[in-house]
């Protein structure tokens, strides 16, 4: 089946945009003599592909075994609960103390805290569990539309990654981009929420389907037998295999852990020369990430949780993830190094440049945001091309407020869709594109407010 089709019978917009980048791609190169370069780029965008998502597999597997650590200690319905009244306003369609809750508020959670490591397994886990309420197999919900929006719009409290280049380039200011990151960000969450909840409202197709039973196929008869049968099973499912009663030890144990690291916390910062530097170049930077860790074992601990044994056993969810989506990867990332390497994305560029300067946007820094939705590494190297070239240069800031503020889309998408089967993505890549859109400007409109030479 050439094209993976849409309920309607039209091709989807994955479809769309894969197709139209390698037509272009290679019609391009045919005409000016590139031939050479996208059949090398084809052939190492595919290598490129099938290693990043081997490198994946120690770090799901890391961070779903730590979230299996967490569901049998019961934290995911615990953090369902504390945040049901925003979490039913946002996603009325996922019920309240369902798994995938939890695992949405981790995966934003960790977005926000800059943790990206830690917010892939997370997101996976999310749409794996909210698959199991998808009325329609291969379709995205509402829920799934919306989850993906946030992930790539998401609330940054700390862009850690891009502070240590600015500060490893020698800038001057590393962090201020602080604030006007958190603030590009809050628009295009904001924005992004508002367009993919106003896009579903309006796929009266899709209402139909999911909620009269008379036009639904036997396929998806069969899938929402299969989805009420999963949802009983997890309400009543139990780790009753992974649980120990607790004893005081365990619980001094635990709390003793949580209460050294808070003394090392206080030792180190009482004991550094400046209590800034302390909290910006190496709290911020390196303490997070193990603390994270720290935290779900101890608790893990206290609750009762056998952890090793837990670990392993989400480990193995882990592994299996990252084998399924190889072959999302190779095909996006192909599609995007063909297009690249046969020009097209300079011509883009080239259309485009006059009109950057009426939103604040240095001709420069352009190809890096026009990468950022298609490729994080290759956006990663040209922001920290304009940083090395001269750190405190406006070019620098501007470029590194769009990388804080804006996700690679296309990948997001890719892993997160191509994680559960989902061939018609709907509203998703649209509203996630204009959360992208907004993002750029608002980091261009928030880097001439906090800009000072």
């Amino acid at each position: 089946m050439p094209f993976l089709r849409s309920q309607a019978g039209r091709p989807s917009a994955i479809d769309l945009v894969f197709v139209s980048l390698m037509s272009i791609s290679i019609l391009l190169a045919a005409y000016t003599g590139g031939m050479e370069a996208i059949t090398q780029a084809s052939v190492d965008s595919a290598k490129s592909a099938v290693e990043l998502a081997v490198g994946l597999i120690g770090i799901m597997a890391l961070w779903l075994g730590l979230i299996r650590v967490l569901e049998a200690g019961g934290l995911m319905l615990t953090l369902a609960e504390w945040l049901k009244p925003l979490m039913i306003q946002l996603f009325p369609d996922v019920p309240p103390s369902h798994p995938a809750m939890g695992a949405m508020l981790l995966n934003i959670s960790a977005n926000m805290l800059g943790l990206g490591n830690a917010a892939t397994p997370f997101g996976l886990k999310a749409m794996a569990e909210l698959d199991k309420l998808n009325p329609l197999p291969g379709t995205a919900t509402n829920a799934m539309c919306l989850f993906l929006v946030i992930n790539t719009s998401s609330v940054a409290l700390f862009p850690l990654g891009v502070i240590g280049v600015r500060a490893a380039a020698g800038s001057t200011l590393p962090a201020a981009i602080w604030i006007p990151t958190f603030l590009a960000t809050t628009v295009s969450t904001v924005l992004g929420i508002s367009v993919s909840a106003w896009l579903g409202q309006r796929d009266q197709n899709y209402a139909k389907l999911s909620f009269q039973p008379f036009l639904q196929t036997s396929e998806i008869k069969e899938k929402s037998i299969k989805i009420n049968s999963l949802i009983e099973t997890e309400r009543n499912s139990n780790f009753e295999h992974l649980l120990y009663s607790p004893g005081l030890l365990s619980r001094f144990f635990s709390w003793g852990c949580f209460g050294a690291f808070l003394g090392a916390i206080l030792y180190r910062a009482t004991n550094s020369s400046n209590l800034g530097e302390f909290i910006r170049q190496e709290f911020i930077s390196h303490w997070l990430l193990p603390a994270l860790i720290l935290l779900i074992v101890v608790y893990g601990i206290g609750r009762g949780v056998k952890v090793y044994e837990a670990v392993t056993e989400g480990a193995k969810q882990g592994f299996d993830i990252a084998i399924r989506i190889i072959p999302f990867l190779v095909t996006i990332l192909v599609a995007i190094g063909m297009f690249r390497a046969s020009g097209a994305m300079d011509k883009v560029i080239h259309v485009l440049s006059p009109y950057t300067n009426w939103i604040g946007l240095p001709v420069d820094v352009l190809p890096m945001a026009l990468l950022r939705p298609l490729s994080g590494n290759g956006a990663f190297a040209l922001m920290t091309e304009a940083i090395e070239r001269d750190p405190n240069s406006y070019s620098a800031f501007v470029s590194s407020i769009i990388m804080g503020s804006t996700e690679t889309t296309f990948y997001v998408l890719a892993v997160y869709f191509g994680a559960i089967g989902i061939t018609n993505i709907r509203h998703g890549l649209v509203a996630a594109l204009l959360a992208d859109t907004s993002g750029i400007l608002s980091a261009c409109l928030f880097a001439r407010i906090f800009w000072s030479s």
